[in-house]
């Protein structure tokens, strides 16, 4: 791959995000209405390739059910707030009324309330209630304390996400989890993430991962290339994943490994860039987030936002545009990507002649 020189001492290859990508028509077209969005993994199907990220100002046990019976998975962030406080309702109507100046230091006040492994229980448990696949989310940090609560309490899917996560983390104050080992161990498919490379990801895949996440979190809401200067545009990130899935896969002997894309997904034409460029699926948040009915009021916000000691997210303001079944379903009243995720993504994969997400992956992109 050609690289661009930076300077004398540093050379680089070029990486494009999704705006930098546009999906080419073929010679064939398709009816919306014979489009299958359904992606499988493990024993688990979905009607939709929509993950929503283990966020709380747009995933709360009553959205991550909502979510499943629509046909995606609601992942809750179990170092949230519903496993911190009884009930959080009075928490989150605060969150959403703080000035910009104070916000990020009250969120710190609120989110220094200790995780309680019986609300981790609860939770799921609600939500397993419901009849829906139950999934929940905890750091890399967090998930040798948690994870037997979290498997004890009947999840489906568990899902450990930070802001980049390696196969092989070296430290010398403790000792880190080893990812191999711990999922091995585990009786339920993990989703791993997240990771922007091909070796990076050829790692995580060895270690057992059911799926990986793509991208460093938070999205719109994280300003981690802003504060730690960290940052690989989408529409490369994928594509490489993409390449390691398809070594491993020969590696393996033929285990498939899921592709998540977990970042820059704002609006629905970068849901089909995401899968033309070689995801399985993607984690979405900033697009609940303008739901009437999410958790956030209007705001969005993740974990990297109330960091204790090094904050690298915003709390992000958007305009709501509709309710959580319109903006997956439509009918859509704006023109800007934000409402009729599937239905937009149905009639991107009609007009490109694709009924199934496999085949779509294998369309052509060009560079704009």
């Amino acid at each position: 791959m050609t690289e661009i020189e930076i300077g004398r001492a540093k050379r680089a290859r070029r990486a494009y995000s999704f705006d930098d990508v546009a999906i080419v028509p073929s010679r064939r077209t398709r009816d919306p209405e014979e489009v299958s969005t359904a992606w499988q993994i493990d024993a688990y199907r979905f009607e939709l390739p929509i993950v929503a990220a283990p966020m709380d100002s747009v995933m709360s046990p009553e959205t991550a059910i909502s979510l499943g019976r629509f046909g995606g998975l609601g992942v809750l962030n179990l170092e949230g707030l519903w496993t911190r406080y009884e009930d959080p309702t009075s928490l989150l109507e605060e969150v959403a009324s703080l000035d910009g100046v104070d916000a990020t230091q009250r969120m710190q006040q609120i989110y220094a309330e200790p995780i309680k492994g019986q609300l981790i229980t609860e939770r799921l448990q609600e939500i397993r209630e419901a009849g829906v696949t139950v999934a929940g989310s905890l750091s890399p940090q967090r998930t040798k304390e948690f994870a037997k609560t979290v498997v004890d309490a009947g999840v489906d899917m568990f899902v450990i996400r930070g802001t980049t996560v390696s196969a092989e983390h070296v430290s010398s104050q403790a000792e880190p989890l080893n990812l191999k080992e711990f999922i091995y161990e585990l009786d339920v498919p993990v989703i791993v993430g997240g990771c922007a490379t091909y070796q990076a990801a050829l790692h995580l895949m060895r270690t057992g991962a059911a799926g990986v996440l793509v991208g460093f979190g938070g999205g719109a809401a994280h300003t981690t290339r802003t504060v730690l200067g960290v940052a690989v545009p989408m529409a490369s990130a994928v594509a490489d994943v993409a390449a390691a899935r398809r070594d491993y896969l020969d590696e393996s002997g033929g285990r498939y490994v899921h592709v998540i894309a977990d970042g820059s997904i704002g609006r629905s034409g970068d849901i089909a860039k995401a899968i033309a460029c070689g995801a399985d699926a993607v984690m979405v948040g900033s697009p609940f987030a303008r739901a009437s009915d999410a958790p956030g009021r209007g705001f969005h916000w993740g974990g990297e936002a109330h960091h204790q000691q090094l904050p690298r997210g915003e709390r992000v303001r958007f305009d709501t545009v509709g309710t959580l079944e319109e903006i997956l379903f439509g009918p859509s009243r704006v023109a800007d990507g934000t409402m009729n995720l599937v239905g937009a993504l149905r009639r991107a994969m009609a007009t490109t002649g694709y009924t199934e997400l496999k085949e779509f992956q294998r369309i052509e992109v060009v560079v704009e």
